[in-house]
């Protein structure tokens, strides 16, 4: 896998708590917070480790062989998340990156994070 990019922020609640999130981003209650725009499709999770992993399939059907891995570890009585955009096939090109990096971040560092109440 070829790495795209990658980023790593705090979040306010311990890692169990994010893992939950990220493994059930529109399960019941009030953390529904991943909120997709219209040229992308619902994740998969492809594999998860409680509470350390979840690697989700891509959010663009049009790079199917794209994942996004996060990393999560305890940091105090926070979590240090680190997300990374991951590739088997042919890297697409810089503007297309940065794309997907922002929106990545978006969803990771604001969406997200406005659930805990940040």
């Amino acid at each position: 896998m070829i790495e795209l990019s990658s980023r790593e922020r705090k979040q306010p609640p311990p890692p169990r708590i994010v893992w939950e999130s990220l493994t059930n981003p529109r399960g019941p209650g009030p953390r529904q917070w991943l909120e997709l725009q219209w040229d992308e499709i619902e994740p998969r999770v492809l594999r998860s480790v409680e509470p350390e992993l979840v690697v989700w399939s891509s959010l663009w059907p049009n790079r199917p062989n794209d994942e996004i891995r996060f990393d999560l570890r305890p940091y105090g009585m926070e979590t240090s998340l680190r997300w990374t955009l991951l590739t088997s096939a042919e890297p697409p090109p810089p503007e297309a990156v940065s794309h997907m990096r922002y929106r990545l971040n978006f969803l990771i560092n604001a969406q997200l994070r406005f659930t805990y109440g940040q």
